[in-house]
C-alpha cells in the first residue's frame, strides 16, 4: 500500500499558488472531483427534495448517497448519518435532546483535552438540568489524557461522557474504546468528536464504541458540512425541537431547512477521494477507505518524524505535548515572539500556518497560555510532501 504524493497533490488546484498550505487542521483545500461534483451538481439542475420532478429526485438521491458514503468512511449506518451546518451545530442540537431527560444529581464527563465544541454544549446543557459536570485533565507534561482516571470520574449517575478522539491541537488520540467502555458500564452515552481524528487514521465507529460519532467533511478535503453519526435506534429515542411540518422520520427529524443539496454531492465525491488515495487498494468503498486511510496515517507520521526532530533542534523553540498516538499536529512557541507575529513571518514567507487557542479552551488556560496568544499549529495531511515540511523549518529557523 503507498500513496503517490505528486499524484495527489496535483488533484488539489489550490496548492498551485506555490504556498506551503500547513493549516489543514483547521479546513483542508479540496481536490477537483470535490469541486466538479459541486459545480455538476448545478449544472444538471437540483430542486429541493421530495418533489413529483427529476431535478427534485436528483436530490433525492445525492442525499441517499452522501449518507451512504460517510457511513463508509467511519462504519456507521447510512440511516443513522445526520447532517448540520457543522460540528459545533449539530452537537448544540443534539445536546439540548440527549439532556432533556437529566436531572439534578446526573453527572456528565467532559476533558480538558477537547475542543470547546465537545465541552461547552454539555456544560451548558448541564446547567439547565442542574446536572454534575466531572473533569477528565490532561497530564500536560505528555499531553496525555490518563483513562485510568475515568475509572473515578464515571459513577452510576453518569449520563454521558464526551471525548475527542484526536486532540486538535497536541494531536493526542486518547483510548476512546476503554473510555466509553466505562461509559457503557454504567448505562451511559459516549459522545466523540472525530473531526480532528477522521482525516488522519482508518475509522470505526463500532470498534471506538461511540454511541455518536461527530465529523467534519471540510476537515476531509470536502465542502463545509457536519455530520453525527449513531445508531438509528439511538437516535428514534430523542426528540428534538422542529417544526410540526418537517419529517420527523431519523435522520431527518434533526436536520432543519433545506439540505445544501450540491454540498452534499461534494460530500460523496470527498469520501471516493480519500478511498482512492492509496493506488492499490481494491475492493468495496469502505475497504478502500480504509486501506487509504492505513496508508495516509503512514505517511503522515513518517514526514511528521522529519518536522519533530526539525522542531527539537530549533533554540527556541517549545513544543507542547509529546503522547504515544497522535495525528500529525505539532503545537509550539517560539521564544521571544507572540504566536501571531510568527504566523505573520511565516506568511510572508508564502506558509500557512494557525496561532491562537484553536477552540483548545480549557487545555490553552490549563497550560496558562491562553491569555497570551495560545500558540502556533503546523499540521499536516496527505497532501503536504517533504518541501513544506522544510520551508516550515527554514524559515522558523530565521527567527531562532
Amino acid at each position: 500500500m503507498s500513496l503517490d504524493v505528486a499524484a495527489i497533490r496535483a488533484r488539489y488546484p489550490a496548492l498551485a499558488d506555490g504556498y506551503a498550505y500547513l493549516d489543514g487542521a483547521a479546513g483542508t483545500q479540496v481536490p477537483d472531483s470535490v469541486i466538479e461534483a459541486i459545480a455538476g451538481a448545478y449544472r444538471a439542475g437540483i430542486g429541493n427534495q421530495g418533489g413529483a420532478f427529476p431535478a427534485s429526485h436528483r436530490s433525492d438521491a445525492i442525499v441517499a448517497e452522501s449518507r451512504r458514503a460517510v457511513a463508509d468512511l467511519v462504519g456507521g449506518d447510512p440511516d443513522g448519518v445526520v447532517f448540520g451546518a457543522n460540528m459545533t451545530t449539530l452537537t448544540y442540537r443534539l445536546s439540548g435532546a440527549i439532556a432533556a431527560g437529566w436531572a439534578p444529581g446526573d453527572e456528565i464527563v467532559v476533558s480538558r483535552l477537547d475542543h470547546d465544541a465537545n465541552v461547552r454544549p454539555w456544560l451548558q446543557a448541564a446547567a439547565r438540568a442542574g446536572a454534575t459536570v466531572r473533569w477528565a485533565e490532561v497530564d500536560l507534561a505528555t499531553g496525555e489524557l490518563p483513562v485510568e482516571q475515568y475509572k473515578e470520574l464515571v459513577t452510576g449517575r453518569t449520563r454521558l461522557v464526551a471525548v475527542t478522539a484526536a486532540s486538535n491541537v497536541l494531536g493526542t488520540r486518547p483510548d476512546v474504546p476503554a473510555i466509553t467502555a466505562a461509559a457503557h458500564a454504567v448505562g451511559a452515552l459516549a459522545y466523540v468528536d472525530g473531526v480532528h481524528a477522521t482525516p488522519h487514521v482508518p475509522v470505526d465507529v463500532a470498534e471506538l464504541g461511540a454511541d455518536f460519532y461527530a465529523t467534519s467533511a471540510y476537515k476531509w478535503c470536502g465542502p463545509h458540512i457536519g455530520a453525527v453519526i449513531a445508531d438509528p435506534a439511538l437516535l428514534e429515542r430523542l426528540h428534538p425541537d422542529k417544526l410540526a411540518s418537517s419529517p420527523g422520520e431519523v435522520p431527518y427529524r434533526f436536520e432543519t431547512g433545506t439540505a445544501p443539496l450540491a454540498d452534499l454531492a461534494g460530500v460523496t465525491a470527498a469520501v471516493e477521494h480519500l478511498a482512492s488515495l492509496d493506488r492499490d487498494a481494491t475492493g468495496s468503498r469502505r475497504e478502500r477507505v480504509l486501506a487509504s486511510m492505513a496508508a495516509a496515517e503512514r505517511y503522515e507520521q513518517e514526514l511528521f518524524a522529519v518536522l519533530l526532530a526539525g522542531l527539537a533542534d530549533l533554540p527556541g523553540v517549545t513544543r507542547y505535548g509529546n503522547p504515544a498516538r497522535r495525528t500529525a499536529t505539532a503545537w509550539f512557541r517560539v521564544a521571544g515572539r507572540t504566536p501571531r507575529a510568527v504566523a505573520e513571518h511565516l506568511a510572508s514567507r508564502r506558509i500557512n500556518v494557525w496561532d491562537g487557542h484553536n477552540y483548545a479552551w480549557e487545555l490553552t488556560g490549563a497550560l496558562g497560555i491562553r491569555d497570551t496568544g495560545g500558540a502556533v499549529r503546523a499540521g499536516l495531511v496527505h497532501y503536504n510532501d517533504r518541501s513544506d515540511v522544510d520551508r516550515l523549518l527554514a524559515a522558523l529557523a530565521g527567527l531562532t
